[in-house]
């Protein structure tokens, strides 16, 4: 069993026997691995289509979904070297923001799962915003820009749109960096846009890559910054 396949045994193991219920655990995964197989992976499920897993594999029951929102929480993954290299970003005065391809959620910007878990990591004071197909949240006013609603990572209209907006403070494209860890969301459509863009490899490493430089840690954000020109 894989690492993915295990963290999402784990997870609804515990749900349903916590709710009293452990003869529903195996019928629960095997739903879930109907929707990977639908939408491809179970990122793209949980940024996009988070109606649906609470419809179709929870049953829209309450209790199950509060219980799978925090042991989602539990699981989720900072990668190495974050938030020293998040501290290192903003003491060089430069402005971080998380870009996600959430076009959904049962909860409104601020208290989405993105915003709790680097909130619950205690990170989420270094970032200045969150950039989502349901709009950008700004979070030192948790104002929420709707310029951004309906462009996506995939389609690479999200990063128009922050090209744009860039433009109008001065700052072109090639001055701003994009770091993820997807080919098809993260690197190739905001390498096209002028973007630089550095691959993380620490949880996926998906070979060649356009990517102006790849990290296997976050901690080498500073090294290259650091070189900058």
């Amino acid at each position: 069993m894989n690492a993915e396949n295990l963290r999402n045994a784990v997870v609804f193991g515990d749900l349903y026997k916590a709710l009293g219920k452990p003869e529903l655990i195996a019928d629960r995964l095997r739903m879930y691995r109907i929707l990977k197989e639908k939408y491809g992976t179970y990122p793209h499920i949980h940024e996009g289509h988070k109606d649906e897993l609470f419809e179709f594999v929870l049953d829209n029951e309450p209790a199950a979904i509060a219980l799978f929102k925090q042991k989602e929480q539990e699981f989720l993954d900072m990668g190495e070297g974050v938030e020293d290299a998040l501290v290192y970003l903003r003491s060089e005065g430069i402005e971080v923001y998380m870009v996600s391809e959430m076009k959904q959620s049962p909860d409104p910007l601020g208290r989405d799962h993105i915003t709790r878990f680097l909130k619950n990591h205690g990170i989420l004071k270094h970032f200045h915003g969150l950039i989502t197909p349901l709009g950008k949240i700004d979070f030192r006013t948790y104002a929420v820009d709707l310029r951004y609603k309906g462009s996506t990572k995939e389609e690479g209209s999200i990063y128009d749109v922050i090209a744009q907006e860039l433009k109008e403070r001065g700052i072109e494209a090639h001055e701003a960096v994009m770091v993820g860890d997807r080919e098809n969301t993260d690197i190739n459509p905001a390498h096209a846009r002028g973007f630089k863009t550095i691959q993380y490899t620490g949880f996926l490493d998906e070979g060649i890559t356009k990517a102006d430089a790849v990290i296997n840690s976050f901690e080498e954000l500073k090294r290259i910054v650091r070189r900058k020109p």
